[in-house]
């Protein structure tokens, strides 16, 4: 399966007081390249007319990354059912390789309106399916 991929560069503000990537740091890249991946594949007309909220996050955390650390985001769509997609993101330091953190979330589709739980559509579950497809 084909990932959306992009790199950060470990700032001072993402540190904790070890000096590592503080963990929150992590969740709202989790975050971020997620949005990111959704908007980049989808018009904002269905952006508009859909909504997805995080209904839990499932982290680990491997290895540390420090300062000026360069770290490679990953993320596809594992599964989706109903109105649930599992999400997962991986996140490894660029120069070693090395899992810095694998996380799997589960987002739950909405209408925006109502904020009711919807299905996930042909037309949603096809974007995602492409990807798939394109990456053999």
């Amino acid at each position: 399966m084909k990932a959306f991929e992009k790199t950060i560069v470990v700032q001072t503000d993402d540190l904790d007081d070890l000096n590592h990537v503080n963990n929150v740091r992590y969740v709202q890249w989790i975050q971020d390249i997620s949005k990111e991946h959704w908007q980049h594949l989808t018009s904002e007309e269905l952006q508009e007319r859909v909504i997805w909220v995080v209904l839990n996050h499932n982290i680990t955390y491997k290895n540390a990354a420090a300062l000026g650390d360069v770290i490679l985001l990953k993320t596809y769509i594992e599964n989706s059912k109903g109105a649930i997609s599992t999400r997962v993101v991986d996140m490894y330091n660029a120069s070693t390789d090395a899992l810095l953190v694998h996380s799997e979330t589960t987002w739950c589709l909405l209408n925006p309106k109502t904020l009711k739980p919807i299905r996930i559509s042909e037309e949603i579950r096809s974007i995602f399916a492409d990807v798939t497809r394109n990456s053999s």
